[in-house]
């Protein structure tokens, strides 16, 4: 079987665009891709898309095919919540390493911003609850993770300022990014006293709500940098809060633990972290369970430096969702493409100064309810 690898990737600016719609984004995010990659458009017989929530369309990857003046052999849309970036990268890398595609495209954007209301977006983004026993409960999004965040300070002994700790950590790495939608700096103090939303979570414990969009280019045989997806996992153990059988063993671990079986790698051979983090206790919570951090511990090993530039163990050094923003699909591709610069030696101001060589991307969707994990390394 051959061996699939990340050519091309492309990230347009996160935050607020003004009058541009999400095919404008995508398209945007698609030439930088095809450019990075050095291929032509009609070179690509494979597409796979996310869904948009401001461009709900039963055919999207038809659409975009079409907008796009692509003519892909495959075409697919994917919907599996903030796990859709690496369940569509898992998928591209299959496909090619099956000999079914050449080079897939995968996109993901919207004007999730500008595009729709924030009632339309609580009504859309309600749906991940059960309708039965959660929706009629008035439940919004944040509140379902402010549950977790209870349930893990209560189990831990974790502290409001812990989970503080890594929005400011995000805000540092942000600042060094151009792209990024939030970029003033932060104090753990900043954080506590910030609005509060659903506690234990403040308005600066959630990510912002953004325009933008991300695509990556997956080929058998690309020239230049080399950056293979060495192995890839993912666990489902629930989709509603209600029926999870433990708060704190969600599936991640068991994703991450597939992942690494099928790159035949440790988590101490991971460089560097691309973690999702919709939420403050999100990525408390990910690096706990995937084993990063001993339980309720992770903030002090970001206070002590493991996670930032000269750490380790470098941490979603472009900002990750709380500080780079939540665009959809495109959030947690942005994961990915970053990863990807890193592994490059690309990311500029904010290379990471271990000069990685290996990278673990996790992505979670609904309420820590599908993950997706995959290893990345760079390849001579």
């Amino acid at each position: 079987m051959r061996d699939a690898y990340i050519s091309g990737v492309g990230c347009t600016r996160f935050g607020r665009h003004e009058g541009v719609g999400p095919v404008e984004l995508m398209a945007a995010a698609t030439e930088e891709a095809l450019a990075d990659a050095g291929i032509d458009r009609l070179a690509v017989d494979g597409l796979i898309c996310g869904y948009a929530t401001t461009l709900p369309h039963l055919m999207l990857s038809e659409v975009l095919a079409e907008k796009l003046a692509l003519r892909p052999h495959y075409a697919h849309g994917v919907q599996l919540g903030g796990a859709t970036g690496g369940a569509m990268l898992m998928l591209a890398a299959d496909l090619v390493r099956a000999g079914r595609c050449e080079r897939v495209l995968v996109l993901g954007g919207e004007n999730r911003l500008t595009g729709q209301s924030r009632d339309q977006s609580i009504q859309t983004l309600s749906q991940i609850g059960d309708p039965e026993f959660e929706v009629p409960c008035g439940v919004a999004v944040p509140s379902y993770y402010a549950l977790l965040g209870s349930h893990y300070l209560s189990k831990t002994g974790a502290a409001e300022a812990d989970l503080a700790e890594f929005a400011v950590l995000m805000r540092n790495h942000a600042g060094l990014h151009p792209l990024a939608h939030l970029r003033n700096p932060l104090t753990v103090d900043d954080v506590l006293q910030s609005k509060p939303i659903s506690l234990p979570l403040k308005l600066l414990d959630c990510c912002p709500i953004s325009d933008g969009a991300a695509a990556l280019l997956i080929e058998a045989d690309p020239a230049g940098m080399r950056v293979r997806v060495r192995g890839a996992g993912q666990a489902h153990q629930h989709q509603h809060l209600t029926a999870m059988s433990s708060l704190l063993n969600t599936g991640a671990g068991a994703s991450v633990a597939r992942a690494l079986e099928e790159a035949a790698m440790a988590l101490e051979d991971i460089d560097y972290l691309s973690i999702y983090d919709s939420f403050t206790i999100t990525l408390a919570m990910l690096l706990e369970e995937i084993g990063i951090a001993p339980a309720g511990k992770s903030a002090s090993l970001a206070r002590n430096g493991m996670f930032g530039p000269s750490g380790p163990q470098p941490l979603n050094l472009h900002g990750g969702l709380l500080s780079f923003g939540h665009s959809g699909v495109a959030a947690g591709l942005a994961h990915a493409v970053e990863a990807v610069q890193q592994l490059r030696g690309a990311a500029h101001d904010r290379q990471a100064m271990n000069s990685p060589l290996t990278a673990l991307v996790h992505s979670e969707g609904g309420v820590l309810s599908a993950h997706v994990s995959l290893v990345l390394e760079r390849t001579r």
